[in-house]
């Protein structure tokens, strides 16, 4: 079985993309950067699940306050105080991962995240041309997952690992990871993800679809069924460690 990981960019030069496979032993087969949509479409379509870094949707609030404001029908606010604009910017997964982790994710409604979701959305709609489940909820082909909580769950370094400056930063996490996931063969691989933090947030993004396609991942709750499908929902690691 194959597992994708993708870190998704707005533009294919920054985009990672990762294969694990689980065929006996849990093993890295291949590692890129620099994918294209058509790249992202071949992936999908042949992994079991692909866990996906980017953000599948907009809160239902923005969503609305949009085509009310846009309609001249957006009832007045009590207040547009910071806490308002929150409950607008804010997806309902993204305050259950500063719940739990205490990381707050980028607004997909008001920060530069948005570009890399605009660019799944049209990858998500050929998709669909195509009858591939790409439920946002993580219960079909796909699932959405966030490398730095994930991190953060397994006590894991979730900062200072990225840019070119951090290259050791990143091999010293390479090791970590390698205590969580004792069984995982790299297969070379290491060296790519030392020298590219979108090549090891890919890979961590295919463990992360791993986790949830074995039910060790955190699903959303049966209350926010219906609007997670909308917005998406990040999934997080059940426990600690992987294995236990």
């Amino acid at each position: 079985m194959i597992f994708g990981g993708v870190d998704l960019a707005a533009e294919a030069r920054r985009t990672g993309i990762a294969e694990v496979s689980d065929d006996g032993e849990l093993a890295v087969q291949n590692v890129s950067v620099g994918a294209d949509d058509e790249a992202l479409a071949d992936l999908i379509r042949r992994s079991v699940k692909t866990g996906l870094d980017v953000p599948l949707g907009w809160p239902d609030s923005f969503i609305r306050l949009v085509a009310e404001h846009a309609a001249g029908e957006m009832p007045p606010p009590l207040s547009t105080d910071a806490s308002w604009r929150r409950s607008i910017a804010m997806r309902t997964t993204d305050m259950a991962v500063r719940d739990r982790t205490g990381i707050v994710p980028l607004s997909v409604s008001t920060d530069k995240i948005a570009y890399p979701a605009l660019r799944w959305a049209g990858v998500e709609a050929r998709l669909r041309t195509e009858r591939i489940d790409v439920a946002r909820d993580g219960s079909g082909r796909i699932c959405e997952v966030y490398p730095a909580a994930a991190l953060k769950c397994w006590s894991l370094p979730s900062r200072g690992y990225k840019g070119k400056q951090n290259t050791a930063s990143r091999v010293e996490l390479i090791a970590q990871l390698t205590r969580v996931f004792p069984a995982l063969n790299w297969n070379g691989h290491q060296d790519i993800c030392a020298s590219d933090d979108n090549a090891l947030d890919a890979v961590l993004s295919a463990l992360m679809a791993y986790l949830v396609h074995q039910s060790l991942a955190v699903p959303p709750p049966p209350e926010v069924k219906d609007i997670v499908l909308l917005e998406g929902w990040i999934w997080l690691p059940e426990t600690d460690s992987p294995s236990g």
